[in-house]
């Protein structure tokens, strides 16, 4: 009997692997001329895509093809930056067995994993202003997610760990595989732990993550981990008050524009400028005919407009206290708008890796963090509810329990978005709450 796809991914609780884990049996219920895997992989010092591209190349290769399939596409490329070479050679040595899927190569610029920035660089197609890829025939998809899509169709594996690059002040910087619901300290502790008395940490990328503390549980969409002494500007950056940003905007933004040149969307042709959406602080208005406070909410929240500019402003976090002020206000983005031509000089204004790591001050940090496949053991985990988009999965078990590694824990609730939940190790539930399962071995 053949396999159904789609039950088999919602089955094994697949969402995206970073960003806000849209559960993907909903994205690959879609129609689309183009699969994009997206292993741009572009925030400094994380490593998980490009290694696994190199060491299961394989399989993504199948997994492509499968999606492919589902949604109907004449096409499945995979978009990865020119300097990963290990996996170029290793997915360039099977993708003769695939007369559909290639390879784009992009360069190593910032923010090239934004999805709508990948959208233009592969198919030279511009998503319109707070559009999705599938508005213009592409399903994009990250590289680990892609690979659990293969493990739930040829395995009916779940979804029970999650690939973390330990990096920063670690005693050994890796990339290991651990499962889902242990916390942020108990993973660092695979990298020897950090090498500093006084520190913090950050989730995700140093662009798009934030800092969170050693009792933070790993989940779905959990991609990096970064420790950063105490005082790094980084941290400064990440930590300073909105309250502080604002006045800041008002007494030093001279509008140079520099943040609007280099904003990613910006250069694609939405209408967002950045230094516009700063006279609001000094001026209490954008003192232009046609411009809108909505534009906030076409803001991707990469950050590149704070090393941009010279003053060292943060128009990033106005744009996302406009967005959450909007919002308890009731209002919606109204801003559809479809570019037909991108800025003339966007080629020359992309942002290169190199000199972001630099201004990051994370030049000592930028090693090699090599990928271990091992599976660790681990006695307890505390799993949360809502590693998705959408609502909470929705708890099958009970207190006493015994669960096996595997076993569905928690379900997606009748008609709404959400995604399956799996016991990451075996034992006993301990407690069931309303955002979280708690499992220790016995």
């Amino acid at each position: 009997m053949e396999k159904n796809l789609l039950a088999l991914v919602e089955q094994a609780g697949v969402v995206g692997a970073g960003g806000a884990g849209f559960p993907t049996h909903i994205k690959l219920k879609a129609q689309a001329d183009t699969v994009i895997i997206n292993g741009a992989e572009c925030e400094p010092l994380l490593r998980v895509d490009q290694q696994l591209m190199a060491g299961q190349a394989p399989q993504l290769l199948a997994a492509l093809s499968l999606m492919v399939e589902q949604v109907g596409a004449k096409a499945g490329i995979i978009a990865l930056k020119q300097k990963y070479q290990a996996a170029i050679s290793a997915l360039t040595e099977f993708l003769p067995q695939y007369p559909k899927l290639s390879l784009h190569q992009l360069g190593n610029f910032y923010p090239a994993g934004d999805e709508q920035v990948l959208v233009y660089e592969v198919l030279g197609r511009i998503v319109p202003e707070g559009g999705i890829p599938l508005l213009v025939g592409a399903v994009v998809v990250n590289v680990e997610t892609a690979l659990n899509v293969y493990r739930a169709y040829s395995e009916e594996a779940p979804v029970t760990d999650t690939y973390v690059t330990l990096a920063g002040a670690v005693r050994a910087p890796k990339t290991v595989l651990a499962p889902l619901g242990i916390t942020v300290g108990e993973v660092l502790q695979l990298a020897g732990g950090p090498i500093l008395p006084d520190y913090q940490i950050i989730d995700g990328g140093p662009m798009m993550g934030d800092t969170v503390t050693p009792e933070h549980l790993i989940g779905k969409t959990t991609k990096g981990l970064i420790v950063l002494p105490a005082g790094h500007p980084l941290l400064l950056s990440l930590n300073k008050q909105l309250s502080r940003t604002l006045k800041e905007a008002c007494v030093a933004c001279m509008q140079c524009s520099l943040c609007t040149m280099v904003c990613p969307r910006g250069l694609l042709g939405h209408k967002l400028a950045p230094h516009k959406l700063m006279r609001l602080t000094a001026y209490g208005r954008l003192c232009e005919f046609g411009q809108t406070p909505l534009s906030a909410y076409l803001c991707c929240g990469c950050r590149l407009c704070e090393y941009a500019c010279v003053m060292g402003l943060q128009p990033w976090k106005l744009n996302n206290s406009l967005k959450e002020a909007l919002d308890a206000q009731g209002q919606k983005n109204n801003l559809h708008n479809k570019p037909e031509k991108t800025d003339p000089f966007r080629e020359f204004l992309r942002y290169p890796v190199n000199k972001l790591i630099m201004q990051l001050g994370l030049v000592a940090y930028d090693v090699p963090a090599p990928l271990e496949y091992k599976r660790h053991v681990f006695n307890k985990v505390t799993i949360p509810l809502k590693q998705h988009s959408g609502a909470p999965a929705l708890p099958i078990v009970q207190a006493g329990d015994i669960v096996a590694r595997g076993d569905l824990i928690a379900r997606i609730p009748d008609g709404l978005i959400s995604a399956n939940i799996h016991a990451s190790i075996s034992g006993r539930v301990n407690a069931v709450t309303a955002e979280s399962i708690n499992i220790e071995s016995i």
